[in-house]
């Protein structure tokens, strides 16, 4: 926790960054880099896919990226490296293992957890050791496509600068707190966290309910308000048979968009006010949108191109004293 002072605390916010090493690493000395004294994650830590690197006749294959790739042990660190970049995973395994494994989705869905599980905890144990001595506190939250599993690990975590914010009254410095909500709406992707309206909306009273000063409050809410700029995306059809992707919806030859966000939590903007609102998990419409006297950020995201997006706001005195949007 950050104590009250004369000049503005300052909150660096990102979301969704999906497993990727090198953006994590970005979002971690973002604390040294922008001079903050909150780091504040707004969901989706885990990365989306598993590859398997399987022993062959002394070398190595994999299938990455829709092409197969062989290669030398002195060619592992590299290949290893370009699957981390966007988020993904990866494990050596025998012949033997990895056709058992493609023929079980529950050993397909155990080898996954633990990977995320083991990425996770290594990012939290590097958090602690980079941010011990400093003034920065980092909180994290998961979003909807974090399996509570893999989130146990956070949960868990007992440390003294990273902070499990989802389900608690964070204080941010001596006059602002925060409240956190990881769900979001019910996707094409048919993701571990999603909820309906109801729910959401029910999740946020409870967590209103313990903040003692609305109007000098930090909104963490992984759902963008729903239809805003914030919250613009393709609109998707669902997959009808298994293993098929949502594809794009068209209409006269045009992509259709549609607003991917909450209307809980718009609503609950418009009805409490706070201070900021910090969103995430519509990766392709960064920026901001005012609702009343509320500023709603949305960083975006490019985490497969081990780009951090992010949005730097300082507060005092309950109110928003100025933010800048960053990139790199």
């Amino acid at each position: 926790m950050v104590r009250g002072r004369g000049r503005p605390t300052r909150i660096f916010f990102a979301a969704d960054l999906h497993g990727s090493q090198i953006a994590f690493r970005k979002f971690l000395n973002a604390a040294g880099f922008y001079d903050v004294d909150a780091l504040v994650f707004g969901g989706d830590l885990m990365g989306k896919a598993l590859v398997p690197i399987v022993r062959e006749n002394g070398g190595y294959r994999a299938h990455f990226n829709g092409e197969e790739h062989d290669f030398e042990a002195d060619g592992l660190g590299a290949f290893t490296k370009s699957v981390e970049r966007p988020g993904f995973y990866w494990r050596v395994v025998d012949r033997d293992e990895y056709i058992a494994a493609k023929a079980d989705p529950l050993v397909q869905k155990g080898m996954f957890q633990d990977l995320a599980t083991a990425r996770l905890s290594e990012w939290l144990s590097l958090a602690e050791e980079r941010l011990a001595g400093t003034r920065a506190s980092m909180y994290l939250t998961g979003g909807n496509d974090d399996e509570p599993s893999v989130l146990t690990a956070l949960d868990e975590h007992d440390g003294d600068r990273v902070v499990a914010c989802e389900g608690r009254l964070v204080e941010i410095d001596g006059e602002h707190t925060m409240v956190t909500v990881g769900l979001s709406t019910y996707t094409p992707w048919d993701t571990p966290r999603e909820a309906g309206e109801t729910e959401i909306a029910e999740a946020i009273e409870t967590e209103v309910a313990k903040v003692p000063d609305v109007g000098r409050a930090v909104f963490n809410f992984h759902c963008p308000p729903k239809d805003t700029p914030i919250d613009t995306c393709l609109k998707l059809e669902r997959p009808v048979a298994p293993g098929e992707l949502p594809r794009p919806v068209r209409a006269g030859g045009r992509f259709v968009t549609t607003g991917g966000g909450s209307r809980a939590v718009r609503d609950s903007v418009e009805r409490y006010q706070p201070m900021v609102g910090l969103h995430g998990h519509i990766h392709e419409s960064a920026g901001r949108f005012r609702i009343g006297r509320t500023q709603c950020f949305n960083p975006g995201s490019e985490y497969v191109q081990g780009t951090l997006q992010g949005w730097i706001a300082s507060v005092r005195g309950g109110r928003l004293a100025g933010y800048q949007h960053s990139s790199g």
